[in-house]
């Protein structure tokens, strides 16, 4: 039986290198767009790739950069935090750009670290391949990385290679998230919150704290114009399906209209939201469907 590899891949760079198209390109999927703001992109997990061998769990750190502020000291500390619990570290430059102060800050920063280091060289398609020798040369003169990898993360070229490449560093270890899983669940939690917080505030006194939403889908679609949402509202007898819904899928609507005002201000994107409603009886007695609805344990 073959070995299961796993392990968190932390990626690093000036803005605009390509971080997320390659994130997007591996998992198939726009994922980047669900973790534009700040309260959803300091130090969080951003997608999981799973194949029969190995489960890869991409990191974004946009707190590294040069700190102005309390903010940005503290998104650096949970950065640094970040790169010591990391089994590969992905240093994405742009092969269109000279290598400036915001790579050398990056660089000076992972310098000492014993997580192998692998130099992604971005956007090699906007270049003549002589250019590359020269590229490689400007920031391994002064870094041992463990491996340079050149790529176009947009039209995919290596990205393949890449991804072997950082199997190689990964160690035997646990499937962490489900095989179908690409994504991590603070902002489909933040979603699912925004979503129970209408029907309670519809419903009033009507319908209990029984109230339980799992958003199945968060996908950009139609030429990337609007992301769809797809969510599941679980209640725990026949008769709050009743009132959820309404008459003639009235009180759907509502719920279904004032959420949608919240995700788009969340997401900054235009957003379609589809609504189900699902009894599953006495859900709250049941810790691994709680879990499944991105409660943790310490939480419930």
């Amino acid at each position: 039986m073959s070995t299961f590899k796993s392990g968190f891949i932390t990626i690093v760079g000036r803005p605009n290198v390509g971080k997320s198209t390659f994130m997007n390109h591996v998992l198939d999927q726009k994922v980047a767009i669900m973790s534009d703001k700040p309260q959803t992109t300091r130090n969080k997990i951003q997608g999981v790739y799973t194949t029969e061998t190995a489960q890869m769990i991409f990191i974004d750190t946009p707190g590294i950069h040069k700190p102005k502020h309390q903010l940005g000291e503290h998104m650096m500390r949970v950065a640094k935090r970040t790169l010591r619990e990391t089994e590969v570290i992905l240093f994405v430059v742009n092969a269109t750009e000279k290598k400036g102060p915001g790579d050398e800050f990056v660089m000076n920063m992972i310098r000492d670290t014993d997580t192998p280091v692998i130099l992604v060289i971005n956007k090699i398609d906007l270049i003549h391949p002589d250019e590359l020798p020269e590229i490689i040369e400007r920031y391994t003169t002064d870094f041992e990385f463990s491996d340079v990898v050149p790529i176009s993360a947009l039209q995919g070229t290596n990205t393949g290679q890449l991804l072997d490449v950082i199997e190689t560093h990964l160690e035997e270890g646990p499937m962490y998230y489900p095989k179908d899983r690409i994504t991590d669940h603070p902002e489909h939690f933040i979603v699912s919150e925004l979503i129970r917080e209408k029907i309670l505030l519809l419903t009033d006194q009507e319908i209990p704290h029984s109230i339980g939403v799992e958003v199945t889908k968060m996908k950009r679609e139609n030429d990337g114009e609007k992301v769809k949402v797809e969510a599941t509202i679980y209640v725990e007898r026949d008769s709050q399906k009743g009132m959820v819904i309404g008459k003639g899928g009235k009180m759907l609507k509502r719920v279904g209209t004032l959420a949608r005002k919240d995700i788009e201000a969340l997401l900054g994107d235009k957003v379609y939201l589809e609504l189900w409603v699902k009894v599953q009886k006495d859900w709250r007695n049941k810790p691994q469907f709680i879990r499944s609805l991105g409660y943790k344990d310490e939480e419930y």
